[in-house]
């Protein structure tokens, strides 16, 4: 995972023994040593083969894999990220035009890994690969709840586990300003908390990303957005004797900065000009989203300014705001990139658009479409917003072009896409487990052919895939226990394993609906934070509740009453813990749950429902502590069968 190009595999394996060893040709400068070496340890782990060479090697006739490649590249936009590889009985080889393909190559050749009881081998197949879209990225909001680098550094090597490329760095909001600056040092002093990168810190993680053939995207939220900007530099807000201060809540505020001044333009082209410093990468990110200009409209001079300047509205005046954005970052040989607001008539085509909202007002097809039939490179989060908590179905099922009926030029234009994980219910504790393993599958929709979408067999990779992502430093799995632990203050967390494996946390903000319920110090230990997207025993559960519907055997029958009972012991374990003000908020959760298992039992042998089963589930489908059971459509249906 992602799925490749082409592959056919073949009768052939290779078999790995402590002699395995790695020739990279001599034009190597450190990315495909680093993930040789990398690939070497991760191949000895999961095989527990002592190696007797730990590092790959210039030249070595003998050596069991062979990777050449022509030139050496920066991660940049178009780059050549193609592969060959081929496994034979006797020799693996892994062919590449520049160093980062032959990186990606190395992921998949260590995909390829089986072991029995007897082996481990690598599986007879030749693999010609390349990505459907040049732009594949990961969104980490790092300005609502700060991240510190080992976060970022353990999901970058994730993203290059499957092949995504590029890491949008998003440093800036009403919650924070994220990177120290020299030319501006109240933004870091007075606007982070003490939370912040240093400059040595975000070239450290930009040198980092670029070994790993990764491209590092920086945004500076503006014009809205602005509440940390403006706690450390009033004089270039909107409103007069406005006090700014950081934001504790989500949402959206109404600090703005003041477009009709020449010292806002004066600030941004210095910050600018020390930020684009720091990363190398082409494009940069302003934002410019959710600004409904409040403060814009209750200012006289600003009314007097759009005035003059023939600015109807509001987001005319956004647009003139952005145009001479536009023409620094030109200056700064940079290219300026900001989500779908800022796509107008007179905004240049040089810009990239980022669809994050669908569609919308006045147009008839996405913004994405829209931009790229108006001339404007564009990329799509729409659908891939993975902190809504949704399914991986659900993201898996959207093509970043979908059907739309688009000309060559047209196409080119659409750069590819990005997963959002916005930071506003995440620590460091909980993040990974909602970007992965979630986002190993929008790596596909973004990298495979577009005729790659079966479900199940999506599923079926993505097991394992997550698992794997663990030997990386990915904690998805792990921190759970950690959660659990601190709930059960280290009592047994088996009952809470069970109630969560069918339980997840609210969807799409009706966690923390408004913005309110939670503060950017509010602890994210609660049981909500140990749940997922996919529950996996739900999944189970409701697929055998669709077929025991369908034909109600014996077999099935059996299925269904291991759940019931499952839950139910799980109760009666969950009631035998020292109980505390935690586990007391769910157990009525837990409690309505028993109830329901036992009513269904009941049913399951006589084959009757009653009304007391229809009123259980009425309580079981209402959320509790921001915790919803994700079985209670499939109950419903089984409970229809029963009358």
């Amino acid at each position: 995972m992602p799925w490749p190009k082409s592959i056919i595999t073949t009768t052939n394996k290779f078999v790995v023994t402590n002699n395995f060893k790695i020739q990279i040709s001599n034009k190597d400068q450190g990315k495909v040593n680093y993930a040789a070496t990398k690939f070497l340890r991760r191949l000895s782990n999961r095989t527990g083969i002592f190696l007797k060479e730990g590092f790959p090697f210039k030249k070595d006739n003998n050596s069991a894999l062979k990777i050449t490649f022509d030139t050496v590249a920066q991660p940049s936009l178009g780059v050549d990220e193609s592969y060959t590889l081929e496994v034979n009985a006797t020799n693996i080889q892994l062919n590449a035009k520049t160093d980062i393909g032959a990186i990606r190559g190395l992921e998949t050749l260590l995909q390829l890994l089986k072991t029995t009881a007897n082996e481990s081998y690598f599986t007879g197949t030749k693999i010609n690969d390349a990505p459907r879209f040049l732009w594949r990225g990961l969104l980490i909001d790092a300005a609502r709840h700060f991240q510190p680098v080992a976060v970022i550094k353990r999901n970058l090597e994730a993203m290059a586990a499957v092949k995504m490329n590029v890491f949008h760095w998003h440093l800036t909001d009403d919650q924070g300003f994220r990177i120290e600056s020299k030319v501006y040092p109240k933004l870091h002093k007075l606007a982070s908390d003490g939370l912040y990168y240093t400059q040595h810190q975000i070239k450290n993680v930009v040198t980092y990303a670029t070994r790993l053939g990764i491209r590092v995207i920086p945004e500076i939220d503006v014009p809205g957005h602005a509440s940390a900007i403006l706690t450390a530099y009033p004089e270039l807000g909107s409103k007069d004797n406005y006090t700014y201060s950081l934001q504790r809540n989500a949402g959206v505020f109404d600090p703005t900065l003041n477009p009709t001044i020449d010292k806002t333009y004066k600030f941004l082209e210095n910050l600018f000009t020390e930020v684009s410093s720091l990363f190398p990468d082409k494009y940069f990110h302003i934002g410019g989203d959710e600004n409904e200009g409040k403060h814009w409209t209750e200012n006289k001079k600003i009314a007097a300014f759009k005035k003059k300047h023939q600015l109807k509205t509001n987001h005319d005046l956004q647009t003139y705001f952005n145009i001479k954005l536009e023409k620094i970052l030109s200056k700064l040989g940079k290219k300026l990139m900001g989500w779908d607001e800022i796509m107008t008539k007179n905004m240049p085509t040089t810009a990239v658009i980022h669809s994050w909202r669908g569609t919308n007002e006045g147009l008839k097809e996405s913004t994405l479409i829209a931009a790229a039939k108006k001339g404007y490179p564009t990329v799509l989060s729409n659908g891939y917003y993975i902190d809504r908590m949704q399914s991986v179905v659900h993201h898996y099922k959207v093509d970043p072009i979908g059907n739309a009926k688009l000309t060559p030029a047209q196409r080119a234009n659409i750069l590819g896409g990005e997963a959002t994980m916005w930071g506003e219910l995440v620590t460091p504790l909980t993040i990974d487990s909602r970007i992965w393993p979630r986002t190993a599958a929008i790596a596909e929709r973004f990298w495979s052919p577009k005729n790659v979408t079966d479900i199940d067999h999506m599923f079926k990779r993505l097991s394992v895939v997550s698992f794997q992502l663990e030997e990386l430093g990915i904690t998805h799995i792990r921190n759970k226990d950690v959660i659990l632990r601190n709930l059960t203050q280290n009592q047994p967390t088996k009952s809470l394993e069970v109630l969560s494996a069918i339980s997840e946390p609210l969807k799409i903000y009706t966690r923390n609906a408004g913005g309110t319920e939670y503060q950017t110090y509010s602890p994210f230990t609660l049981f909500a934070d140990a749940c997922t997207a996919d529950a996996p025993d739900a999944l189970q559960f409701n697929s055998y509740v669709n077929q025991y519907i369908t034909q109600p055997t014996v077999k099935k029958k059996q299925q269904l009453t291991y759940f019931f009972k499952k839950w139910i012991s799980g109760y009666k374990a969950f009631q035998e813990l020292k109980n505390n003000t935690k586990l007391q908020k769910i157990a009525p959760l837990y409690k309505n749950l028993n109830q329901v298992s036992g009513l269904f039992l009941n049913a399951l042998k006589s084959g009757k429902s009653n009304a007391e089963l229809t009123s259980a589930l009425k309580k079981l489908s209402r959320p509790v502590e921001d915790v919803e059971i994700v079985i209670v459509n499939a109950l419903e249906k089984l409970n229809k069968s029963f009358q």
